[in-house]
């Protein structure tokens, strides 16, 4: 049976990595938050702890300098790197990316073994722009090992870089995506155990991903970054199984009708 990567984000602490890992995810995420404060211990140990859980960690950094980018790299060897800056202005127009696309593929040759994600944006679905989703895929599918769907808004939560919205983009682009690229496409954007399992059965993606609505919540019912619920975690995961069994028993029976 195919199995459905569950990738959960930003787990900043070993800890916290420990109890995620717990609960049969495949993939961690975290961030680097400044280009100033690039060296934090806590996201090393937590990214050991996934490697020997042999669980892949990615890693975002909120900056593109190359000098302290690669110094990064070097410090924490995640699995993965994963880059999310926004590639749109605000109306939804491709920006020239040439610099993003030669640093991925610097990135790929300085470090043959850490591989490369790219968010890629797609609107939500009653939002009426245009976006050029696949033609950024295009632009960028040599240098990537990975596409990560998310959410644009036009003017997203951290400025210049797309993610953590809560929001769910329009899943037909992102199955257009899945089915037009040569490489594995994780979903995300607003997933959660509520709406997961219509997402894995209609987009059939390589992976899933969560991170605003499997955090903790405030006294108010806001998001707290950094802070996951386990309770929603697990629920997550849970029901990625469940439509991998389903998507599983719809290949039998297809095969069977043949």
């Amino acid at each position: 049976m195919e199995r459905i990567a569950v990738q959960i984000y930003e787990i900043q602490d070993p800890r916290e990595a420990e109890m995620v890992i717990e609960l049969d995810v495949d993939r961690i995420g975290s961030v680097i938050l400044s280009e100033e404060n690039w060296k934090v211990p806590a996201i090393k140990d937590a990214i050991l702890i996934s490697k020997g859980a042999r669980v892949k960690h990615s890693l975002i950094p909120l900056f593109h300098t190359r000098g302290v980018l690669f110094q990064a790299i070097e410090y924490y060897r995640p699995d993965i790197i994963h880059f999310c800056e926004c590639l749109t202005n605000d109306d939804g127009h491709f920006m020239p990316c040439g610099v993003l696309v030669d640093l991925q593929i610097c990135v790929r040759e300085r470090f043959p073994e850490i591989e490369v994600m790219r968010s890629v944006p797609i609107a939500t679905p009653r939002n009426s722009k245009r976006m050029p989703t696949l033609e950024i895929a295009k632009r960028f599918e040599s240098a990537s090992d990975y596409f990560l769907t998310d959410t644009w808004l036009g003017k997203e939560p951290v400025e210049g870089y797309i993610g953590i919205t809560g929001r769910t983009c329009d899943w037909t682009v992102a199955r257009r995506l899945v089915d037009l690229t040569s490489i594995p496409v994780i979903l995300a954007g607003g997933l959660s155990s509520e709406n997961v399992y219509e997402g894995v059965m209609g987009v059939k993606p390589f992976g899933v991903d969560s991170c605003t609505r499997t955090n903790g919540v405030d006294t108010s019912g806001r998001p707290v970054r950094f802070k996951k619920d386990l309770d929603k975690v697990r629920a997550f995961v849970q029901e990625v199984r469940r439509a991998e069994k389903d998507l599983f028993s719809m290949k039998i029976q297809s095969k069977g009708r043949k």
